[in-house]
């Protein structure tokens, strides 16, 4: 498959040198909190659609975090797998962000979320086909054009699957990271939650996935709906997902990981005991693969 060269582009392995660590998801409950105490977090990720003021005290407060913490930017809007025209007006929301704000790096999901104009404001899912792998590579490649930088796509949560398939989950994602040549924001909750919805096996998953592009980890909370588990993000992270994290690290140590909390939000301290938790992981599988 042909790939895109984007030039100015570090290699895969080196995708942000100031963004290591176990960051948290910026929320507005907690923006006070982090101005007053500047807490000991290594970086924040920021949900770009909720922060698309030009002025104002949004943007100020936010001006004022990266003034102290790397950030990244990780969006819901850009509709990647749609077939909807990309929105010009959002490319260039996030051309603006990306050029005030400086992230390290832009990250959407590898899903469609408007059809004919109307946005449905959820992740859904793709069919599994070579056509949908050379569709969505084409609106990635357009997209890292404009920016002038890869993007971070990430594996999405789903609950139900397309007849039309081909591939399975974890082989669309890794043609779709080689044909755009982009990198790949893993969610480990996600992909228990498809283990779980669609009788999959995440081990699987991750020795299928082009694991060298993978730039950044997720870890939320799912919501246990009986027959299935939905991917709510307002619980702590399970165990089930704390596990597959274990083995994931073996297999990437050192990845950048956030903890994201977006429904039922606690206190601010509750996500720094959930980073903790991920730190002392990623710790603990480090020493593990370098021998110590």
């Amino acid at each position: 498959m042909s790939t895109l060269a984007l030039s100015g582009h570090r290699p895969i392995e080196r995708a942000v040198a100031n963004i290591s660590g176990t960051g948290i998801g910026l929320r507005s409950p907690h923006v006070r909190e982090v101005l007053d105490t500047l807490p000991e977090v290594p970086w924040f990720e920021v949900l770009m659609d909720n922060h698309t003021a030009a002025g104002g005290r949004i943007a100020h407060e936010l001006l004022t975090i990266r003034e102290h913490y790397p950030l990244t930017l990780h969006c819901v809007g850009l509709s990647l797998g749609g077939i909807d025209p990309l929105d010009q007006q959002y490319l260039r929301t996030l051309k603006h962000m990306q050029e005030r704000y400086e992230p390290a790096w832009v990250s959407d999901h590898l899903c469609f979320s408007s059809l004919d104009g109307t946005h449905y404001h959820d992740l859904l899912p793709l069919p599994y086909t070579d056509e949908a792998v050379q569709h969505i590579a084409a609106r990635i490649s357009q997209v890292q054009e404009y920016l002038g930088q890869r993007l971070l796509i990430e594996n999405v949560s789903s609950y139900m699957t397309y007849r039309h398939s081909r591939l399975s989950e974890a082989e669309f994602v890794a043609a779709v990271c080689e044909e755009a040549d982009c990198l790949l924001l893993l969610d480990i909750n996600n992909v228990y939650v498809n283990e779980f919805n669609h009788g999959l096996s995440g081990i699987d998953y991750l020795d299928t996935l082009p694991l060298q592009r993978v730039a950044e980890i997720h870890l939320g909370g799912y919501e246990d709906k009986g027959s299935f588990l939905l991917d709510a993000h307002n619980n702590a992270v399970s165990e089930p997902v704390w596990q597959l994290y274990r083995q994931c690290m073996q297999r990437i140590p050192n990845t950048p990981t956030l903890i994201e909390w977006d429904n039922e939000i606690p206190d601010f301290a509750v996500l720094q005991t959930e980073a903790a938790n991920a730190q002392h992981i990623a710790d603990e599988q480090t020493s593990y693969t370098s021998g110590i």
